[in-house]
């Protein structure tokens, strides 16, 4: 499940970005990545932002891209 939030982390000239993701039965979380060892000034500042704020949006998008989700392995279900 999309916890609706991000994990920024900063390293020398560097910063890694990845959207959590949580089980709903053992609560084990898990980060799938959007950035990696990335220059900051190569990720939209207002994007920048948004992971840093934790924007709810911005993560339901990143959940509902299906391109994204296949890139980190995620297993993709439905709820039927």
């Amino acid at each position: 499940m999309n916890s609706g939030r991000f994990r920024v982390n900063a390293n020398g000239k560097s910063v890694d970005v990845w959207l959590i993701y949580r089980c709903k039965k053992c609560k084990h979380s898990w980060n799938l990545t959007i950035y990696e060892r990335t220059r900051p000034g190569k990720i939209p500042p207002d994007l920048f932002e948004a992971f840093a704020a934790n924007d709810m949006e911005t993560a339901q998008n990143y959940g509902r891209n299906i391109d994204f989700l296949k890139r980190n392995n995620a297993e993709l279900q439905s709820d039927a």
